[in-house]
């Protein structure tokens, strides 16, 4: 039976997606796993691959169009089958003659502000309109402005899922300072252990943000429609800045992982996205984020929660900084955590026992050391 290359879901608010190119041409014959097509989503841009090896076939959405998730947008043919064998199942073809490519958000502030499509030039792929463009044409030009840099999918996909989140996500932040002396100390008995030499600060923090989920599941839940919706396990994504724009990389079953094997899936994620090769299961399923500007000097910064996730954890720069200590004035390696809700699925107090929690055990990981 012929198998389906199918229009991917990589987030639970996502609607649809837009195919950017084909990697392969109808009749070509692919391999189970190789890139067919190339995909832009509001997350990330990523490869589809083959659910099957045969000759691909029946492509019904060409580059640049956008069509709803879950829609059938190639067959793989086996050995012997033919696509007007499989003509009965339900293959969408999308009418986009009569109508401008454009990405959902660019229509529906055009909509709002009465702005015609058709009458605008895409900076999107393929010529799509996107909301910047939308935006641009209802300000008009900027006075002394300059020539537009240029601003890849990534980006722009990016932008416009971060003033979507400020927009229409209650968000309040709580932030804590934590002594990282015992932190560093787990850091370095780890990278002694063989195998273990590339573990960072950011995989020691997967493993605690982890158990600290696991112990308030309240804050694996998302918002939608308006009721609670259970998080599908303990995914925690990491935000990585690539040359094109931010991706957040999930690593799923983070609390299960012993913390080499965090370390190693950290560097498999990250390497991917540098790449620009990560698949759709690499970025799916997170439900909750971690960015670390630490090596970038930052002492403390606030993140914008990455809907629909409840929440996101900001990280600093572990420095030496003076504290109190048993009523004496010491220095120690303090490290800022900044903690941004979705008020929606947290409250205040919510929010606070999750961030003792989290603090805690940087501050004594006992339990946590393998």
């Amino acid at each position: 039976m012929p198998a389906d290359v199918i229009m991917p879901a990589l987030g639970m608010a996502q609607e649809t997606g837009t195919v950017l190119r084909w990697l392969k041409s109808d009749g070509d014959a692919v391999a189970k796993g190789e890139p067919l097509l190339e995909v832009e989503t509001d997350k990330v841009t990523v490869e589809i691959e083959a659910p099957a090896d045969g000759t691909l076939a029946a492509i019904t959405a060409g580059e640049g169009v956008e069509v709803p998730v879950g829609t059938v947008v190639a067959l793989v043919l086996a050995e012997g089958e033919s696509a007007v064998s499989h003509a009965e199942k339900p293959v969408l073809v999308i009418e986009r003659s009569h109508r401008r490519l454009a990405s959902p958000k660019a229509r529906r502030l055009a909509e709002e502000h009465g702005i015609d499509l058709g009458a605008l030039t895409g900076s999107g792929p393929n010529g799509a309109v996107v909301a910047a463009d939308v935006e641009a044409a209802r300000v008009g030009p900027a006075n002394g402005g300059g020539d537009a840099l240029p601003v890849g999918s990534i980006w722009r996909v990016m932008a416009e899922r971060t003033q979507r989140a400020w927009q229409e996500v209650p968000q309040f932040v709580l932030s804590r300072e934590c002594d990282a002396s015992r932190l560093l100390s787990w850091h370095a008995a780890v990278r002694r252990k063989p195998g273990c030499e590339d573990v960072s600060i950011t995989d020691l923090l997967v493993k605690v943000s982890a158990e600290a989920l696991r112990r308030h599941p309240r804050l694996t839940a998302s918002w939608r429609d308006g009721a609670l919706v259970a998080g599908a396990g303990i995914n925690v994504g990491i935000a990585v800045a690539t040359e094109d724009g931010l991706v957040v990389p999930v690593v799923h079953g983070a609390d299960a992982l012993a913390l080499g094997e965090i370390s190693a899936r950290r560097r498999e994620l990250v390497g991917a996205a540098y790449a620009a090769r990560l698949r759709p299961e690499d970025v799916q399923g997170g439900i909750f984020t971690i960015s670390n500007l630490g090596m970038y000097g930052v002492d403390a910064f606030q993140a914008i929660v990455n809907a629909p996730q409840a929440a996101i954890l900001a990280v600093g720069r572990i420095s030496e900084r003076p504290a109190a200590l048993q009523g004496e004035l010491v220095v120690r390696p303090m490290l800022t955590l900044t903690a941004s809700y979705d008020h929606r699925v947290a409250d205040g107090a919510r929010g606070a026992e999750f961030l003792d929690t989290l603090a805690s055990l940087l501050e004594e990981p006992a339990g946590l050391v393998e």
